[in-house]
């Protein structure tokens, strides 16, 4: 009764739980596009396309998704047959114990009214998929722990999903060889079901019981064939038709072997009856837990991949709105994309682990979720989506069908409009942004790039805004060394000032009074650099309003490469900034 009341908790649980994420795919948001679409018409236009994919050609679309990449999983074969072979038999086969074991006073006995859990093909059939788990597992464990395959990192809810499988499989596949020993269940069986009549018909029954079903008995039997003939009788009378022979259960016949010489006394330790409750809470708790924890994605990901089989670019942007929070759940943290990145070089450098996009998947599912991020968290997640090439890699080869391009542009959009200001959208890394410019209202598109040039032109502001006099004794040696020992940037001492840069300009050229707007024009930056006034040359507006037309440098009389020292000034100014901020952050910590 305990467990029947505790499945029917779980149960409970569960399906709550599948309505909670339900309902944080349709009002959760991830991108600074859906703010402003409400949870109900999310709902309305995802019913709306449902029925209208139906009802369409499109259908045909769905069922060859459904065939090909839910059920064969396509995609997971085309990037690496083995963890095809593995995730296939895991998800297969635990899914088909779900249904005919654990579920089976609900599914199987309703399909089959003679089922019993102790004849075929019912008792092999459980073993058979318990054991194909077990071989997932056993090559889940292979690729993580042994083969490392690159880039595949392992979080805390992978080993929890990891650790709660093996602890059911390895003590279902326990606890079946103990109750294929225990005599104190063979007792229970007999004073429930048995059909022998006096000492001599119970003992014959057990000694068939001793040589056919390998209970381990305490007492002495005799195992001549009249009393195995006798005990045969008995057994097909009352026992036949719900105990199949245990070899059938092949690995619990096999462990049942193995602990013989032990079992006697694993049974009156009750050993059965703890590990009992070790396999059933265990699967309670993970079916109760599945739709907190990564597990859920054999619910989201089918569902993803339909999705994404039939929407395009032109879908209505509160299905793309809610498909991007489904997608999240899709995510099984398998590291494909991380492992196509083609900013991995930058991954390498700044040993970001939110620049692989899985890793950045985890803290992007957080924030969704409404968690509150570290400061250190949120940096770290705000140069990992940003720093995204957008070469598409990872949308193409994801096996769960997620579309992380769009993805990336809508949480990066969040992030920087509501997060800390973000150097790089002065970088050329702001490129793909800038294609995107028409989908952002002007002010939300310039706002980021307002705050970031803020922080690096605070020190110009406060020069320009007093009466001090800068002196040669400001001179920084160190940035002088910097640029002179730099292959673009070494031509700036060839400058004489003759402001052929600035009167070429079209940034300069686009304000009647420049030097209000700019800052310092760009002769002005160059001869900054020279006097070696770092502050000074790194805190011109014109500095991050430069387009790199190389006007500038092709009309230069000196050939100073003045687009190139740009550059240079730039990444210096950045790589300040940084400094900076991870030195606030230590000392803020202390």
């Amino acid at each position: 009764m305990f467990f029947t009341y505790s499945l029917y908790a779980s149960l409970v649980i569960c399906g709550l739980g599948i309505l909670y994420r339900l309902y944080k795919w349709f009002s959760a948001k991830a991108g600074i596009e859906t703010v402003k679409i409400s949870f109900g018409r999310r709902i309305g236009t995802a019913l709306t396309g449902i029925v209208k994919t139906i009802f369409s050609i499109k259908i045909f679309t769905l069922i060859k998704a459904l065939l090909l990449d839910v059920l064969l999983q396509r995609r997971t074969l085309r990037e690496d047959f083995l963890r095809w072979i593995m995730h296939i038999f895991i998800y297969v086969g635990f899914t088909l114990l779900l249904l005919m074991h654990a579920l089976d006073k609900i599914i199987t006995v309703k399909l089959y009214p003679e089922y019993y859990s102790t004849i075929n093909p019912f008792m092999f059939l459980r073993d058979l998929f318990g054991l194909i788990v077990l071989v997932g597992i056993v090559i889940a464990l292979y690729r993580r722990f042994i083969r490392r395959v690159p880039r595949l990192s392992t979080n805390a809810m992978d080993v929890y999903a990891l650790v709660i499988i093996i602890i059911i499989i390895l003590s279902g596949i326990l606890l079946e060889g103990l109750k294929i020993t225990s005599y104190t269940r063979y007792q229970e069986m007999v004073k429930d079901y048995g059909a022998a009549d006096g000492e001599e018909q119970l003992r014959a029954l057990e000694a068939y019981w001793v040589k056919e079903f390998s209970v381990v008995s305490p007492r002495q039997l005799s195992f001549d064939v009249e009393t195995l003939r006798l005990g045969k009788e008995i057994h097909d009378m009352s026992c036949a038709d719900c105990h199949s022979r245990p070899h059938w259960a092949f690995t619990g016949f096999a462990v049942a072997k193995l602990i013989t010489p032990v079992a006697r006394g694993m049974d009156e330790a009750n050993m059965m009856t703890i590990l009992l409750y070790i396999h059933f809470l265990s699967s309670f708790i993970a079916l109760a837990y599945l739709p907190f924890s990564k597990m859920f994605h054999i619910i989201a990901t089918p569902v993803s991949l339909l999705a994404g089989a039939v929407m395009t670019d032109e879908s209505d942007p509160a299905n793309v709105a809610t498909r991007q929070i489904m997608e999240l759940d899709a995510c099984t943290h398998c590291g494909t994309c991380s492992l196509r990145c083609s900013a991995l070089a930058a991954f390498h450098v700044r040993g970001n682990s939110d620049i692989l996009p899985s890793e950045k998947m985890q803290h992007i599912r957080a924030l969704v979720n409404g968690r509150k991020l570290k400061d250190s968290e949120l940096r770290s997640l705000q140069e990992g989506v940003y720093i995204c090439t957008n070469c598409d890699r990872c949308t193409v080869v994801c096996p769960s069908g997620i579309n992380l391009r769009e993805l990336w542009f809508g949480v990066r959009e969040l992030l920087i409009q509501n997060g800390y200001p973000l150097l790089s959208v002065l970088s050329p890394l702001s490129f793909s942004r800038g294609l995107r410019r028409e989908r952002l209202p002007e002010d939300e598109y310039r706002h980021p790039l307002e705050q970031a040039r803020g922080v690096l032109t605070e020190k110009l502001h406060e020069i320009q805004q007093s009466d001090t006099v800068l002196s040669h004794a400001d001179i920084d040696t160190d940035f002088l060394n910097e640029l002179g020992m730099s292959t673009d940037a070494n031509t700036y001492s060839q400058c004489f000032s003759c402001s052929t840069c600035t009167t070429s300009c079209p940034v300069v050229g686009n304000y009647d009074n420049p030097i209000e707007v700019l800052g310092l024009l760009p002769h002005q930056i160059i001869h900054a650099a020279v006097l070696g006034l770092k502050d000074l040359a790194l805190g011109s507006r014109m500095l991050w309003d430069c387009l790199t037309c190389y006007q500038c440098q092709e009309n230069c009389p000196q050939q100073v490469h003045v687009a190139d020292v740009f550059y240079k000034l730039k990444n210096i100014a950045i790589a300040e900034s940084m400094k900076h901020s991870e030195e606030e952050e230590v000392s803020r910590r202390a």
